[in-house]
């Protein structure tokens, strides 16, 4: 008899046979007789004598151990017999590691029992177990009841975790009920069948046939199991029983030397990775038990994707898997593809240890790779993952961990990536896994090259990164350039992950060199500092400050919430004075007084994209240049920023107020509001309005001008003075006197026109003077022309009107008719005047100095009036 059988036995015998000793020493007896029966090498012991009751045997402790090792315990066990044997124990620890302990026996030449022989040795009893408990699988433990019979035995067993209801009569199992929960299983796993035994119970049955059903994690629907088999062979079927399609189909075969299943197909098509394959499998020795059966065998995966089909083979053997130690040697070898995105494995492993504590250590040359792309946009040259020496075990993984990443964006640029740790016995939150991390790139839309290196670990819940360091040589994009930007840790970031206490901290500074723009404007070396303090990496405040050596601090501040990234900018009130290397050294411009402030609440995510709004301060601005001095500039600037689109004045509009500019002719009392969208549309237009400066002794007023344009904007003119424009151009040939007011229909938007009918005339009485040099110089040069140069020598206009047009090319076309009196040497005439002018206003500033044209022009074309006056009386028109 082979020692188990015989272990389990003599302690079913000792059990029963307990109530047929009286003596109270027991204790001393009873295990020096029992050794008679049991297996070589095994023994029991007693903590405590039994005691003998009126009604029954109790034994409140009983050990059988093999060498130190404790194969079971009993506590608290009564022996009865009210009606029949009854037996009843408060607990029942058996320890499965130490069977394999139990030296193996000679065989016995005497032939083995039947069942029925060992059935009719039963004496009728109820046999009662409170907490049976079979290490290592102490989750199962339960009740058990049995009541026996030298003709039917019957067996019930409740747990949390697992129940049975079973009968044996005769050679005939029938299991009635079994209930199973697994782990992350939705719904428990049920069982029913029934069985022929054989005639020896020294194998499995002969025949038997099985259903189970029970559900999947993965799959929506119920699974049904079918097992069935006669004699040495059977089949296993698992079909998915809302699609009826089998996704296991295992034929096997057994003999006293060898379980075998052949041709096993399998499939499973969840997660979107439609996967299939075919399972061999040997057990020779199987009936010697795990620590002698020599296991081998073989399973293919084959998988479908955009980039053809793939195949892996897991080949497993000769070796085996055992309670003490296993010695399995297996290989994955193949490749695997899903969509564009292929995997290729050639993993050399062993399997160690115990079945209860296995390691799967990888053996040098094992290597994972993979290519192909995992969006649109991303190409994956190549991904590499080194598991040479890394070990597996239910604590985690040990050894050095490592990766290459070589990657391509065909606009973005090309990268490739590094990662080199060590892992302690690491799983997410358990262990450790000390790494470090280096890169480098192209960034193609701003022509830079970058680069990453850092430091971290994972221990246990905390992740923490204590070296971060990654920049560019430059970020170049349109007119600017910045240099050297970089962004580096100020303290590491450590994030504890665990559930009652999460927590992430740090800091990070982002500094550049100067940035220049291709005007000649720079903005000085600048410099980001900020912390985040939160819960996690989803959902953590930030605070920092933004400086540009004289510009700012910019206090910025806000909160992510894994969604959406809110936040606050202040720009404290400086002197408008720091923002000079902004202006480009050509532009000869000085920034002497002002101050500027501001607000800006922002919010960014994936749905909305970039949203702010705030508002900016200037008081008090003056610039300085060459030509022109600015001065008393207030400009207020309330805004949103929304899909695209600036709205400007969301609170009031944008208000400008200038004080006075200085040029050569002097502008005061400048105001502008501006309000509405950018772009804008005809729903949500843009309008310019209240535009007014005070000009050459009048004023230039526009009502509004709206965008995008339907209709001219009216820029009116209001007793300008001449004498003050006459004298801002300063021409020396002529002077006039008196105002002139007017309309000049703007547009901004038209296919020809900027000024289209535009209109100037005198408000009231106008003087003109020719220069009495003027006069004598054309009169010398050209005698023909003295005599009407002479009655323009000094002329009062009546009546003026001039039309105005200049069209989108900038091409200005002046037609002045002019009606007055010549006074010259106590003479009067009537003088009509009229004056063509073409100029391009792009060129305005050399044209505003017309003085030397007007003297060509008077030479040729004045000609005497038409009518004459009497001397000393004046005419009229």
């Amino acid at each position: 008899m082979k020692g188990k059988y015989k272990a389990a036995i003599a302690l079913l015998l000792l059990i029963i046979l307990l109530p047929l000793t009286l003596l109270l020493t027991l204790a001393q007896w009873v295990p020096t007789l029992a050794g008679v029966w049991l297996p070589a090498g095994t023994r029991i012991a007693f903590e405590k004598s039994p005691r003998l009751t009126r009604n029954a045997l109790v034994i409140s402790d009983l050990r059988y151990l093999v060498d130190d090792c404790e194969i079971a315990r009993v506590e608290d066990a009564t022996l009865s017999h009210p009606s029949r044997w009854k037996i009843t124990i408060a607990g029942l620890d058996l320890n499965s590691a130490c069977l394999s302990k139990i030296p193996a026996s000679e065989p016995t030449p005497a032939a083995p029992k039947t069942l029925a022989e060992w059935q009719s040795m039963l004496p009728n009893t109820w046999l009662t177990i409170d907490r049976l408990t079979l290490s290592p699988w102490q989750q199962w433990q339960g009740k058990l009841t049995a009541s026996l019979t030298p003709t039917v035995q019957d067996i019930r067993y409740d747990g949390d975790q697992f129940s049975l209801r079973g009968k044996l009569q005769g050679r005939v199992l029938t299991i009635s009920d079994v209930s199973l929960n697994l782990p992350d299983f939705r719904q428990p796993v049920t069982l029913v069948g029934e069985f022929t035994l054989p005639l020896v119970p020294d194998g499995l049955p002969v025949q038997g046939h099985a259903v189970a059903t029970f559900s999947v994690p993965q799959l929506p629907s119920l699974l049904d199991a079918d097992l069935a088999w006669k004699e040495n062979q059977g089949q296993l079927v698992m079909i998915a029983r809302e699609s009826g399609e089998p996704l296991l189909d295992l034929p096997w075969q057994i003999t006293p030397e060898r379980l075998t299943i052949s041709d096993g197909r399998w499939r499973w098509d969840r997660a979107g990775i439609p996967l299939s394959g075919r399972l061999g499998l040997k057990i020779d020795n199987w009936q010697q038990g795990s620590e002698n059966a020599l296991i081998s065998g073989r399973m293919n995966v084959l998988t479908q994707g955009d980039a053809g089909k793939g195949n892996a083979v897991l080949t497993f053997g000769p070796g085996k898997l055992s309670m003490d130690n296993s010695a399995m040697p297996l290989q994955l070898t193949g490749e695997a593809k899903q969509n564009d995105l292929t995997l290729y494995a050639r993993l050399p492993a062993t399997l160690t240890g115990s079945l209860i504590d296995p390691r799967l250590t990888f053996a040098p040359g094992a290597l994972l790779r993979s290519r192909g792309r995992i969006i649109n946009s991303l190409n994956i040259d190549e991904v590499r993952w080194p598991l040479a020496g890394v070990a597996l075990t239910q604590k985690g993984m040990d050894g050095r961990l490592q990766a290459i990443l070589r990657a391509h964006e065909q606009e973005m640029g090309d990268f490739t990536l590094h990662l080199d740790g060590q892992a302690n016995d690491f799983l997410p939150d358990n262990g450790v896994w000390q790494w470090r991390y280096w890169g480098e790139g192209h960034f193609t839309p701003m022509h830079a090259r970058w680069d990453v290196a850092g430091r971290g670990e994972w221990r246990d819940s905390v992740i923490e990164l204590s070296e971060l360091s990654t920049g560019f040589d430059k970020l170049q994009y349109g007119t600017m350039l910045v240099s050297e930007p970089r962004l580096a840790l100020d303290s590491p970031i450590r994030w504890q992950r665990d559930p009652d206490r999460p927590h992430i901290s740090g800091a990070l500074a982002f500094d550049a060199k100067e940035t220049t723009f291709s005007g000649g404007s720079l903005l000085p070396a600048s410099s980001l500092k900020f912390s985040v303090d939160g819960t996690d990496p989803t959902f953590f405040q930030y605070k920092g400050t933004l400086h540009a050596e004289a510009i700012g601090p910019v206090q910025v501040n806000g909160r992510w919430d894994g969604e959406r990234l809110r936040g606050q900018a202040w720009w404290p009130k400086q002197s408008l004075s720091v923002f000079q290397p902004l202006i480009p050294p050509d532009w000869k411009m000085t920034l002497r007084e002002g101050e500027l402030y501001a607000q800006v609440a922002f919010s960014a995510a994936s749905d909305q994209g970039f949203e702010a709004g705030g508002h900016g301060v200037l008081t008090g601005g003056s610039v300085w240049m060459p030509d022109n001095k600015i001065n008393g500039v207030d400009f207020v600037l309330p805004f949103r920023f929304s899909e695209g689109t600036w709205s400007l004045g969301t609170r009031g509009p944008v208000t400008l107020r200038i004080g006075e500019v200085i040029n050569q002719v002097t502008a005061r009392n400048i105001t502008a509001d501006l309000q509405g969208d950018y772009p804008w549309s005809d729903v949500n237009p843009l309008l310019l309005t209240d535009v007014s400066v005070d000009l050459l002794g009048g004023k230039v007023t526009m009502q509004q001008l709206r965008l995008p344009q339907h209709d001219a904007a009216l820029l009116r003119v209001q007793n300008i003075s001449s004498s003050e424009l006459i004298g801002a151009i300063n021409p020396k040939q002529f002077a006039m006197s008196g105002a002139f007011s007017g309309a000049l229909p703007f547009w901004l938007d038209n296919e020809k026109w900027i000024i289209k009918d535009g209109w100037l005339s005198n408000a009231g009485p106008m003087t003109l003077r020719i220069d009495k040099d003027t006069a004598d110089a054309i009169i010398k040069d050209n005698a023909g022309a003295g005599l009407g140069i002479n009655w323009l020598r000094y002329m009062e206009i009546s009546q003026s009107w001039t039309k105005l047009n200049v069209d989108n090319l900038g091409e200005l076309t002046l037609e002045s008719a002019i009606r007055g009196a010549s006074r010259v040497d106590g003479h009067t005439n009537a003088v009509h005047l009229n004056y063509t002018h073409r100029e391009n206003v792009f060129t305005l500033w050399r044209s505003l100095r017309f003085g030397d044209n007007l003297q060509t022009w008077l030479e040729e074309h004045t000609a005497l009036p038409d009518n004459r006056c009497p001397t000393g009386k004046e005419c009229k028109e």
